[in-house]
Formats: structure tokens, sequence, C-alpha cells
């Protein structure tokens, strides 16, 4: 069943985080986490959207945060959808085709709002849902696991290449 957007979500804008200190909350803009703050603009789940930059770059969090005003964040409407589902769902968007901007690549709420996607049933949703998620977390056990096979060569390396023939 097709959904609009506006009817699965509640898109909020980011702000400027100047006037907080330092602290364990990251700042996200639509390149990533920029710096970290010491109070979130919002502590619940969302989905984050670009407005300006990287279209491309959706995201999830499920933790503090806050958003600048190059990003958007949006609350999900648990009751049609899953947000993990929605999150997945979108980043296979290219919204970069729906573009608004001059020189920068721009977005606007309501152009996000009036979007629609084939929605399945809740059941179905949080079934994919936790598939992805699971694939996902295989994905940075992998990483993890390449990441110390690397450093395992560099050391190895560095120890072999030495003169330890002696």
């Amino acid at each position: 069943m097709l959904v609009k957007l506006k009817d699965l979500l509640t898109i909020k804008n980011g702000t400027d985080y100047k006037h907080l200190a330092s602290g364990n909350i990251p700042v996200i803009g639509t390149g990533g986490i920029m710096l970290y703050v010491n109070k979130p603009l919002y502590n619940k789940e969302a989905i984050l959207l670009p407005r300006k930059g990287s279209l491309n770059n959706v995201m999830y969090m499920d933790k503090p945060f806050w958003t600048v005003d190059t990003m958007f964040y949006a609350i999900p409407n648990y009751k049609k959808v899953n947000a993990k589902y929605l999150y997945y769902h979108l980043s296979l968007i290219n919204f970069a085709r729906y573009d608004i901007g001059s020189t920068i690549p721009s977005m606007t709420s309501s152009l996000y709002y009036s979007l629609s996607i084939d929605l399945p049933s809740l059941k179905i949703q949080e079934k994919i849902a936790y598939i992805l998620t699971e694939i996902d977390k295989q994905i940075e056990r992998n990483t993890a696991i390449v990441k110390r096979l690397q450093v395992l060569a560099l050391n190895s390396f560095d120890y072999f290449s030495k003169d330890n023939s002696g």
C-alpha cells in the first residue's frame, strides 16, 4: 500500500549548537558526527534526513543526539511504521534526484512529506527490520575482525622486516 511520508513521520529542524558545552552527545550534520556536546536536541529513536549537502546520507539514531541545520530529524508514527524499517527503506532512495538547490544540494520537509513509499503491514516491517539489523550487526563484527587482522598483519610485517635472523 502506497503511503505518504507525511503520514509516517514528523520532521523537525536541526539547530545551532554553539551555545552548548563539550560533552558526549554527538552533533550530526549531513557528513556525519561533527563534535560532541553536553545536551541532546532529541533523545529518542529518530531518522535523520539530509536538508543540505549529501542528500543520500540518511541515518538512524536510537541514542540522544543533536542535529545542525543541515540535517532534519524525523520522529516516526509508531502506529503505522517501524522506525528501523523506515530507515532501511529510505536509505534505498536516491534523494539526490529530488534536489531543489542551485549550488548546494537541498531538500525541504514539504518535499520529504510529499514522497510516497510502498508500506507492508507493521508485522512484516518488524520482521524485515529485525533481519536487516542482524545483518548490520554481523557486518560490524566482521569489520572489527578485519581491523584487528590488519593490525596483526602490520605488527607481523614490522617484526619480520627487522633483522631477527639473530
